[in-house]
């Protein structure tokens, strides 16, 4: 049975066409593989962040993308937040949000 990946709202899907071509390319291979495989890809396509929160690395030419994503009961994968990377180290911000929403998601979905 393959995972289906769902959107914690439209605006992190928007978020996602909103990225260069080449980033979103990227990000489109990593999910096409985690519906067929699940969500533990490894790197240099995932990682866990901690507490259930897991992050897709997407890059192109034109720089690095982050798509943090939970799992849920019955093979569903939920991204949570996504953005353009443009340091080094993930803004705490950023993680902020995807904690906030991966907690929403858990105790209302």
């Amino acid at each position: 049975m393959n995972w289906e990946i769902l959107y914690y709202n439209d605006d992190v899907q928007e978020a996602l066409n909103d990225w260069p071509v080449g980033i979103r390319a990227f990000y489109a291979r990593v999910t096409k593989r985690m519906i067929i495989f699940g969500p533990n890809l490894g790197m240099p396509f995932t990682r866990s962040m901690g507490k259930g929160l897991f992050e897709i690395r997407a890059r192109g030419k034109e720089g690095i993308g982050r798509a943090f994503f939970c799992t849920i009961v019955d093979q569903r994968i939920v991204i949570l937040h996504a953005f353009i990377k443009k340091s080094q180290k993930t803004p705490k911000k950023e993680l902020d949000i995807a904690y906030r929403r991966m907690n929403d998601v858990k105790t209302n979905w």
